[in-house]
C-alpha cells in the first residue's frame, strides 16, 4: 500500500475584514460562499468565514502561493456573486497577508494520528 499523497501547503494566508449592511448577511455568506468554491477550483487552498463579536466579519484563505492567488482572483468568477458580496458589504478593510510559520489546524472528518 502507498502512503498517501501529501496535502498541498500554503506560502500564503490571507485575512479579509468587512462590515456588512444589517439583514445583508445571508446573501453574503450565500454569494461568499459561492466565489469561494470557485476560488477553490481556481487554486486556493479553502477559505473559513467568521462573524466576530466585534460586528465584523472575517475571511480566512489559504494559497499555495501568491502567484496562485494573483491568477485566481484576476478572474470574473461569478460576476453576479461577487455584485451580491459587495452589495452586502459597508465596509472592506485592509487585507492582511500572513506567512504561515506552524499548522495545527484539525480538519472536520480528517483522522490524524
Amino acid at each position: 500500500m502507498s502512503a498517501p499523497a501529501a496535502l498541498p501547503q500554503p506560502e500564503l494566508a490571507v485575512l479579509y475584514r468587512w462590515r456588512l449592511h444589517p439583514g445583508m448577511e445571508a446573501s453574503f455568506v450565500e454569494s461568499w460562499s459561492r466565489v469561494t468554491e470557485l476560488l477553490r477550483h481556481a487554486g486556493s487552498l479553502g477559505s473559513r468565514l467568521h462573524r466576530g463579536n466585534d460586528g465584523i466579519w472575517y475571511g480566512y484563505a489559504q494559497w499555495p502561493s501568491a502567484e496562485t492567488r494573483q491568477r485566481a482572483v484576476s478572474q470574473a468568477l461569478d460576476p453576479a456573486a461577487s455584485a451580491h458580496m459587495r452589495a452586502a458589504i459597508v465596509e472592506t478593510l485592509p487585507e492582511i497577508l500572513l506567512e504561515p510559520v506552524a499548522d495545527f489546524l484539525v480538519l472536520p472528518g480528517v483522522i490524524v494520528f
